[in-house]
């Protein structure tokens, strides 16, 4: 379930985060976890009343690349939210652009604007806004986070594309099989029943299975509904998801490729941050929210680390977080000063990995799962017809 949580940060006052969690208990741990004190924690509907567009959610990245175009163009911050204002069509939006114009107005900062909205921009883009309003470089900021989300999009991209075609042939394949058993295998039921043909033990199993389901059809439908209606529900429940990714995580190869791409995530996050000039003990905490439960209690310890005085290189390592590769590349990033570089280099070579193993697996595992699918429908399709070639046999 997603929760609205009120906390005070030092240095950044009141702030407002939504975490999802099973419970409002596990939410307060979380976030006094990180330091920090909660004021107030509300539960949220799943349901949001900002714009969607094509059915997504608002397009942040697309405000983003206009926002950068605008104020790149030499328009004021008010100017430029007053013309996307003038274009903006859906009511939500427009009272949205009007509240931050209007706080703009009274001499708040682009930051403190946004932050009023919290479910349309993240804390971690608030936070990015509010590091360039020291620097003066929002354009920059800006750019930074477009290239992060771009970078973030095309490994979710690969991931999903690699995933289509298993999931299809894992749900047609499922469609031929329940058609089988709850259709087909019931008609040649009864007909071996009427001939009374002595069946080889595992079609006579399956002929069973078959006169069963003839015989109790409604209850059948109603089981297999109930079972069907259980599925999509557990799917939509993030304790459930929660759940199935420890299960995941518990397979030694899959486990260690989801840590990977979670690190990835951390180290892009994490570098746009550090380039934006936010501490990192202050960018450690806003990026733990990538992370698994796990990976977020060896980052607690290691940012606790770093606090009393470690190197950052000695903290990753120490807890967990790094591949040798990555602790290396940490370790140039201290010499050089250019931590924000490195770890971005760090997620680039995440990326690169995680690629590489998503294409090895893909080749590997499509002509498996064919290979399985295809074997139990045939031996549905031989145990059904057995009988029959077992008669032909006898005839000739």
């Amino acid at each position: 379930m997603r929760y609205e949580v009120k906390v005070f940060m030092s240095g950044m006052g009141v702030v407002k985060l939504t975490l999802d969690a099973p419970d409002e208990r596990d939410v307060i741990g979380q976030v006094r976890s990180k330091g920090y004190a909660v004021l107030a924690v509300k539960a949220k509907h799943t349901a949001s009343k900002w714009p969607k567009l094509g059915g997504g959610r608002f397009p942040l990245v697309l405000f983003s690349q206009e926002l950068f175009a605008l104020l790149e163009a030499g328009l004021t911050q008010v100017e430029a939210f007053e013309t996307m204002l003038e274009k903006e069509t859906r009511p939500e939006s427009r009272k949205m652009f009007q509240g931050i114009i209007s706080k703009l107005h009274e001499g708040h900062a682009l930051s403190t604007a946004l932050q009023q909205y919290p479910e349309v921009f993240p804390a971690l883009y608030v936070a990015t806004i509010r590091a360039s309003e020291k620097t003066g470089d929002l354009s920059e900021s800006l750019s930074r986070y477009i290239a992060y989300q771009s970078q973030m999009d095309v490994v979710r991209k690969k991931i999903v594309s690699a995933s289509i075609y298993p999931v299809l042939l894992i749900s047609v394949g499922s469609l031929v099989t329940l058609f089988l058993m709850l259709y087909v295998v019931p008609k040649f039921s009864r007909i071996y029943e009427d001939i009374g043909t002595d069946l080889p033990f595992f079609s006579r199993m399956l002929m069973n299975w078959g006169l069963m389901l003839e015989n109790h059809k409604v209850l059948a439908l109603i089981v297999v509904a109930v079972l069907l209606m259980a599925i999509f529900y557990g799917a939509s429940q993030p304790a459930f998801k929660q759940w199935i990714m420890q299960q995941f995580w518990r397979i030694p190869a899959v486990g260690e490729r989801i840590r990977v791409y979670q690190l990835a995530r951390f180290y892009r996050t994490l570098g746009m941050l550090l380039r934006g000039g936010i501490p990192i003990v202050s960018a450690l905490e806003m990026v733990s929210g990538l992370l698994q439960q796990t990976l977020q209690k060896q980052l607690a310890q290691a940012s606790n680390c770093i606090r009393e005085g470690q190197p950052i290189s000695y903290a990753m390592e120490r807890y967990g977080l790094t591949t040798p590769v990555a602790s290396r590349l940490l370790r140039v990033g201290e010499r050089t000063g250019g931590m924000g570089e490195m770890t971005e280099r760090i997620a680039s070579f995440y990326d690169d990995e995680m690629a590489r193993w998503v294409d090895w697996f893909t080749r590997l595992f499509e002509p498996l799962l064919m290979a399985i699918i295809g074997l139990i429908i045939g031996g549905i399709v031989i145990m059904m017809y057995f009988p029959i070639f077992e008669l032909a046999g006898s005839i000739q």
